[in-house]
């Protein structure tokens, strides 16, 4: 009898340690995914008609929207964003987003491509490698998945175009305000993100997708920081400012011969999250090139704009409503048009975005503008309208 006891005793023994082993196996292997097991995959589109209401068919902001104005009409896919992103090493974060309706055209174009290196376990330091969006403005850095007007403001979006270059970024930001940057864009407060508390670059100055022009980088610095008060609201304040030298697109049928214009640009950005009311402010100063219809020629000169925004966040039941207002004004060219193209803009939007539920969202936004953009090839060219436009975006 005790010699079967001893045998049982030794059976079970060797079951338990074999299950130990199996979970520690497993627990190894949970531990040590291969790094595709880590890739996540979300993104967005957008479908919008502008042709609503619309008083002056040659009103027109190409940079904005691509079927506003002119012979375009009808449906139009602003974006469908792919996101790719995961942390494939302890160390390395990667994301890549590729746009499968660029330029109005439904071809594919990459936007975002580049990897996180961590500079300590924390990730509190890190380089960002690659195309990415360069650091400069509120609302340049914050994702049209969140962005309550249709387009981004001219004042500051004329800085880069897409937002994007290629380049190196060095952020900096303690574990506490990282997460404090994510919560403001999870919760629907539609944060900009985490670019760090400090962030600095070099990129290549010609904007993304486009081939460098010169052999000189550009250099940006922000410095921003989400505020909590004892109340619960979230205030952020930021400062950026960028310098480098661009070259121009010229009409090559004009006699200038210049092209490579230096640049610089500054300016603040004030943000009160919508808990339930909120404002946005931003504006900028510097220079850089834009055409001068007087002696058709593109000249070094001051430019100035930005924007205030008020909105209210409204939930009732399932449902959020967010009404808002948004004006913005811009006076200076837009270095990546032709010729610099310049521009007086002044423009009033009055909107509501509505979310049934996260996977759905609509948009109608009244905008009442008035639009001066001159070039070579149309050196007298101001344009006053209004219109109502639409879009409904599906998150996924």
């Amino acid at each position: 009898m005790i010699f079967m006891v001893m045998i049982l005793n030794n059976v079970f023994a060797r079951d338990v340690e074999k299950d130990s082993l199996d979970n520690a196996a497993q627990s190894s292997s949970q531990l040590k995914k291969q790094w595709y097991e880590t890739i996540q995959l979300r993104g967005y589109a957008q479908i919008r008609y502008n042709g609503l209401f619309e008083t002056n068919p040659n009103l027109q902001c190409a940079q904005c929207d691509r079927s506003w104005g002119g012979d375009a009409g009808g449906f139009f896919f602003r974006r469908i964003r792919m996101i790719f992103s995961g942390q494939i090493h302890e160390r390395i974060f990667m994301y890549i987003q590729p746009d499968l309706a660029s330029g109005g055209n439904n071809f594919a174009q990459i936007r975002d491509a580049y990897f996180d290196l961590g500079l300590d376990a924390k990730q509190e330091f890190r380089l960002r490698i690659g195309q990415s969006k360069v650091p400069f403005g509120f609302e340049n850095l914050q994702s049209s998945q969140n962005r309550l007007p249709l387009d981004r403001n001219d004042g500051l979006n004329s800085a880069v175009l897409n937002e994007r270059d290629l380049g190196v970024f060095f952020y900096y930001a303690p574990a506490e305000i990282r997460q404090r940057f994510n919560y403001l864009v999870a919760s629907g407060l539609k944060g900009s993100g985490d670019y760090g508390v400090f962030g600095l670059g070099l990129y290549n100055g010609q904007t993304a997708n486009l081939p460098e022009q010169n052999k000189n980088f550009h250099v940006v610095s922000r410095a921003s920081y989400p505020w909590e008060l004892p109340s619960g609201q979230f205030i952020e304040t930021s400062f950026q400012a960028y310098t480098g030298k661009f070259v121009i697109n010229r009409n090559p049928q004009t006699d200038f011969d210049q092209t490579e214009f230096e640049e610089y640009r500054y300016g603040p950005s004030v943000v009160l999250y919508p808990q339930p009311f909120g404002i946005q402010a931003e504006f900028n100063w510097g220079r850089g090139p834009e055409y001068d219809p007087e002696t058709n020629s593109v000249k070094d000169a001051p430019l100035r704009g930005g924007y205030v925004l008020a909105n209210y966040f409204v939930r009732t039941g399932k449902d959020i409503f967010i009404p808002f207002t948004r004006y913005h004004y811009y006076k200076g060219g837009k270095k990546f048009e032709l010729d610099a193209t310049r521009h007086r803009v002044n423009e009033l939007e009055i909107g509501v975005e509505w979310q049934p539920h996260k996977a759905f969202e609509l948009v109608a936004m009244y905008t009442i503008s008035d639009r001066t953009f001159e070039n070579s090839l149309n050196p007298d060219n101001r344009q006053k309208g209004s219109l109502l436009r639409l879009q409904a975006q599906v998150n996924f």
